[in-house]
């Protein structure tokens, strides 16, 4: 099942102190030149192409051009996944937008999103039992995965509604694992995941999708990042990165019998079928050429959706303690424009790598 992309780890004081006294916290200072590098995934329609890259030698091809090494290591846990980029174990990381804002960012860790892969367009949704109007949702208790995805959905959700969390609903923080039992019992009739959970859950003749995030594109983003400081002494690795990541998008998006090989295979390595991974795909929009993910990122959309995000993270205290603001952390965008402190200026959207993609520079 193609879920664990999509918990939002609350970071701590405690998180970053032990981290930083073990000495393996990453300052760009700490930087230098080098040939081995590591990205960490984890299981999730959009990071898929990771995996198949490496078992088909994809990664070895683009990593021998440059006269380095990448290794690509799977994480079962994605918070994990996150959480040893940010100490240091790992050069680059599949995270999403919010995440990349919440952990390495508000951690101290400078990062760059070399790829902008997908964002979500339908496969995260508001479920009511027997309902069929998000205003439904008033006064019901809302189970989900808290300080994940879902919860910003339900935010959105209920903005577009003009209602609030803290006056109109209850959260009941409920495992992913468990969602889909939970919503068979009688007490629990509202719910908001992702795919397959959606799908699953929306078999029951009861239920009712009441907005899903079609109703938000290009809020909840999917990026492959790396440290910036690595990536500024070490561009071959973002090169590489993006070589390897856009011959992967040609080959699975195929409409041949190579394409649908590559797609069964993601398919299976995730823990579904061809169809089911179709089926997410279908309601994931991926950035199958460079251009494509060029437009977007160079587009307003960013800056919005990311304003939105770290008011989200700074009204549930994601932002690490003592986060005066939203704007407390920097966010720096592709025209050299910035959301947040622009002296503490830790996540950045940079073309750069994509372009070259675009362009046949690689």
């Amino acid at each position: 099942m193609m879920t664990t992309r999509r918990f939002l780890a609350k970071i701590t004081a405690g998180f970053v102190a032990a981290t930083m006294l073990a000495g393996s916290f990453t300052l760009p200072a700490l930087a230098a030149p080098k040939k081995e590098f590591k990205l960490a995934w984890s299981i999730y329609v959009g990071w898929m192409p990771w995996q198949y890259a490496a078992e088909q030698g994809i990664v070895k091809k683009w990593a021998d051009k440059y006269g380095i090494k990448i290794d690509v290591v799977q994480f079962n846990d994605y918070v994990e996944s996150v959480n040893q980029y940010t100490a240091g174990a790992f050069d680059a990381v599949t995270v999403t937008n919010m995440d990349a804002l919440s952990i390495p960012a508000a951690g101290g860790v400078d990062s760059t999103a070399v790829i902008v892969g997908d964002f979500s367009n339908g496969n995260d949704a508001v479920i009511l039992k027997g309902k069929d109007k998000l205003a439904d949702i008033k006064g019901q208790k809302v189970n989900l995965v808290e300080f994940s995805v879902s919860h910003y959905l339900l935010a959105r959700a209920l903005e577009s509604a003009k209602m609030t969390e803290a006056k109109d609903i209850k959260v009941v923080s409920t495992s992913d694992a468990d969602l889909v039992a939970a919503w068979s019992t009688p007490d629990v009739t509202a719910v908001v995941t992702w795919n397959p959970l959606v799908a699953e859950i929306l078999k029951s003749p009861d239920a009712r999708k009441v907005f899903d995030s079609s109703q938000i594109p290009g809020e909840i983003i999917d990026l492959t990042v790396a440290n910036s400081a690595v990536l500024k002494d070490n561009p071959a690795f973002g090169k590489a990165l993006a070589g390897i990541w856009y011959e992967t998008m040609a080959l699975m998006s195929a409409k041949d019998a190579a394409g649908t090989a590559a797609r069964t295979a993601m398919g299976k390595e995730s823990g579904t079928d061809l169809a089911g991974y179709e089926a997410q795909l279908a309601a994931t929009r991926m950035f199958y050429k460079a251009d494509e993910a060029l437009a977007f990122v160079r587009g307003p959309e960013p800056k919005a959706t990311m304003k939105k995000v770290a008011g989200f993270l700074f009204d549930h205290g994601l932002l690490g303690n003592g986060a005066p603001s939203a704007e407390a952390v920097g966010i720096a965008f592709p025209d050299g424009s910035t959301y947040g402190d622009a002296k503490n200026v830790k996540f950045r959207f940079t073309d750069s790598f994509m372009a070259a993609a675009a362009e046949g520079k690689l």
